[in-house]
């Protein structure tokens, strides 16, 4: 059962017919009444958000596909049922982590050099020539660098960064210092990382835990100067606090994430110096997003012929109560 449509790659979408009878596919949500007279059948459900309500009412449910990019919060989903039942909650979370990891860098690189200010005013006719154009940019060869989280955002990152050398710090309390340590990272707490980070990408996942972790305190750490880039959820900063410490000029910040989207027309984030801002673009690129629709064919199929799911991420029960 699929309740949001698929990639349009015709192969895909063939391979999904040959494997299954598909109950829904369009462009609106699916009927309540419909779903009520396909739920007692359902082997999967595909969605972009979970509006189902009960997994009880679905005996021969076996997998959730989520599609949106994250896994339901356990506030709408009962998660307890799913894994008592076997039933497979998987989030395409994986085809997310490249584009947004190419984001992430360019908005940085971007940032850090200044080259945005630097358009903008060689189109006002205001340009700075040389060295005068690079007062206050830095590169980020050999700069410590700070990830906050590494999952798999972060873990598409660090291969970009490699070429730069950059000697990454990384915050995230769900992994073991010494897991940390195996992949290259030096684990540090939270204030040391914003204390001495010339770059600083936010990519944790919003939890219970970690709401307005970066409050003011928190980020008045940041040295001057520095670049802070906001690319996961803004869950994890207090907005009222970055927007008054970046407007005052204390760092640089690149923000593809908002509170409230779209953001406010008069909100003063916009007029602040030295920031890069997007609109929640990093994960929305057409040809990317087509590998979400391979993605969940490819674990369909290997669940319809009795295999675990190899592509999507399955949801934890260590993990999924701690989400937001």
């Amino acid at each position: 059962m699929i309740d949001q449509p698929l990639s349009k790659e015709s192969a895909d979408l063939e391979r999904l017919y040959r494997l299954t009878d598909v109950v829904w596919g369009r462009d609106e949500p699916m009927p309540d009444e419909l779903f009520a007279q396909a739920k007692d059948d359902a082997f999967a459900i595909v969605t972009g958000r979970w509006r189902h309500g009960s997994v009880h009412e679905m005996p021969n449910l076996r997998a959730i596909l989520e599609v949106g990019g994250r896994h339901p919060s356990p506030q709408v989903l009962d998660y307890q049922s799913c894994f008592a039942r076997n039933i497979r909650v998987l989030s395409c979370a994986p085809a997310f982590g490249p584009m947004v990891a190419e984001m992430a860098l360019g908005m940085a690189l971007a940032a850090s050099r200044e080259i945005v200010d630097g358009h903008n005013a060689f189109a006002t006719g205001e340009e700075r020539w040389l060295h005068a154009g690079n007062v206050g940019t830095f590169t980020i060869y050999n700069q410590p660098v700070g990830l906050i989280g590494f999952g798999g955002l972060a873990r598409a990152l660090k291969p970009l960064l490699a070429p730069f050398q950059c000697k990454l710090q990384v915050y995230d309390p769900w992994l073991p210092a010494t897991y940390l340590a195996s992949q290259g990272m030096t684990p540090v707490e939270l204030k040391p990382l914003l204390e001495t980070c010339k770059v600083i990408f936010v990519l944790a996942i919003p939890s219970i835990a970690n709401k307005a972790l970066l409050d003011y305190e928190h980020l008045a750490l940041i040295q001057p100067g520095a670049v802070f880039v906001l690319i996961s959820r803004s869950h994890l900063v207090d907005f009222a606090a970055l927007t008054e410490l970046v407007s005052a000029g204390r760092f640089k910040a690149a923000i593809d994430v908002f509170p409230e989207e779209p953001l406010p027309k008069d909100h003063p984030i916009r007029h602040a110096p030295g920031v890069i801002l997007s609109a929640h673009r990093a994960g929305s690129v057409p040809r990317d997003l087509r590998h979400i629709g391979r993605m969940v064919v490819n674990d369909l199929e290997a669940m319809l012929a009795g295999l675990p799911p190899l592509e999507m991420q399955t949801a934890q029960p260590e993990l999924v109560y701690r989400l937001e």
